[in-house]
């Protein structure tokens, strides 16, 4: 990545929720948030997070904590304000097409020039679960409105087997349904990475972008059989980007 000069500083704000998206049990690698604005640093860009409570915000230096919510659309408008490039991070909640829908509204109203919007893996297969749901429709939206977002598509979380970490090493027993199939995991730092390539690319960019799509996935699938040594999952060393 290509540090921006002083002369091309400009605001990049990263909409960010308060939530655990990418889980991890020993508060090592943080949530997708948190992964882009640690990728972000040093690229002399001007951030603004948005978070419902700045006082308790562990944000990098320089970092401006914005308190605000995106099912507050008048703290989302604020945040916006003189905002450029946008990261969108909605969370799994039962408005939270609402909220990713309104907040898309204010950043067009707002001007803001381009869009890094977190969907997920394969979510038009999966029309019965929710956040999967409100996802596609959001992208709808996007390709409706020929709006300026790359899209990123993600797949399950390596650092969600944290949550089987006891059953794994207690009983042996790995409780997710994947079965012989499988699922091709992805690390959460490697979404902040793309995230934030995503975001410069788009802020440095001399004229509009088109829309685009990434799909996030490992290199192999894992399945249910394959014995995990939990504590000592790595990050892979070749992540795999899918338009």
């Amino acid at each position: 990545m290509e540090q921006l000069s002083f002369n091309q500083r400009q605001r990049v704000a990263a909409a960010i929720k308060e939530i655990r998206h990418g889980y991890s049990g020993d508060g090592k690698h943080g949530t997708i948030g948190t992964q882009v604005l640690n990728f972000l640093d040093g690229h002399g860009a001007e951030v603004r997070a948005l978070t419902r409570s700045p006082e308790k915000a562990h944000f990098p230096a320089g970092v401006c904590a914005v308190k605000g919510d995106l099912s507050d659309i008048d703290s989302v408008r604020t945040a916006l304000d003189g905002v450029s490039t946008l990261f969108l991070l909605a969370p799994n909640a039962p408005d939270e097409l609402t909220q990713a829908m309104l907040t898309f509204n204010a950043a067009r109203d707002a001007g803001v020039k381009g869009i890094v919007y977190l969907s997920v893996f394969k979510g038009e297969a999966y029309a019965d679960v929710p956040h999967f749901a409100s996802k596609m429709t959001v992208e709808r939206m996007i390709d409706a409105y020929d709006l300026s977002v790359t899209i990123l598509r993600p797949a399950y979380f390596i650092q969600n087997d944290m949550r089987q970490k006891d059953a794994l090493l207690d009983g042996g027993v790995y409780g997710m349904p994947v079965g012989a199939k499988g699922i091709s995991m992805v690390d959460v730092r490697d979404i902040g990475e793309a995230a934030v390539k995503e975001l410069l690319r788009r802020e440095q960019a001399r004229a509009r972008l088109p829309r685009e799509i990434y799909e996030l996935v490992g290199q192999m699938p894992d399945r249910g059989k394959t014995r995990y040594a939990v504590e000592r999952r790595s990050r892979p060393s070749n992540p795999i980007w899918r338009r």
